[in-house]
């Protein structure tokens, strides 16, 4: 089998699990849009600790990629995971949510 023949099979093998892996995505709140082309994406989990059932808040911050600089400081956005874009950023903007007003 050649290398083409080999590529294209295991093309086809992978669009009949559906193509690509789904990417990660989360929901969160734009926190610092300072930087060029970059955002700030605060994203809040709660979860019951294992040993003790108390609902636990955590908080993670996201550098996030947003080309056209259109989002502000207040606004939901939800991220979706990519490429490296740069040495922090593994993020980008995909949509706004809720503007606050």
């Amino acid at each position: 089998m050649s290398e083409n023949e080999q590529a294209s099979a295991e093309t086809a093998v992978a669009e009949e699990q559906g193509g690509r892996s789904e990417r990660k995505t989360r929901r969160g709140v734009v926190v610092s849009a300072k930087a060029d082309k970059t955002v700030v994406v605060e994203v809040a989990r709660q979860f019951a600790h294992p040993l003790y059932t108390k609902q636990v808040a955590r908080t993670k911050r996201y550098p996030a990629h947003d080309e056209d600089n259109e989002y502000r400081e207040g606004d939901t956005v939800r991220i979706m995971e990519t490429r490296p874009i740069s040495k922090t950023k593994r993020w980008r903007v995909v949509e706004l949510l809720e503007r606050p007003e």
